[in-house]
């Protein structure tokens, strides 16, 4: 299962908070990026097991401490997730 996920939070997050993100992602063995937008929101594409990947929604869904996720998309994707998990550059 791959989706693509829009997560407006503010205010925006520092990089170590980022960093749980991926270890969470790496924890459910996804694959996929994530990366902040100039905007404040993150885009993130995550692609593995069915229920890792409604897990880690889940997670991202509820933000990290100190965040107030003020908006959430999530969409089927046809991206090419790689063979790992990265963190992008902002955009």
């Amino acid at each position: 299962m791959t989706m693509a996920i829009t997560n407006h939070s503010s205010p925006p997050q520092s990089p170590s908070t980022k960093t749980v993100r991926l270890e969470y992602a790496t924890q459910l063995g996804l694959k996929g990026w994530l990366r902040n937008r100039r905007d404040g929101s993150v885009e993130a594409l995550f692609s593995g097991d069915s229920d890792n990947v409604q897990e880690m929604e889940q997670r991202c869904r509820r933000g990290p401490p100190d965040a107030m996720v003020t908006g959430f998309q999530v969409f089927p994707s046809t991206d090419d997730p790689g063979t790992g998990f990265q963190r992008k550059a902002t955009v």
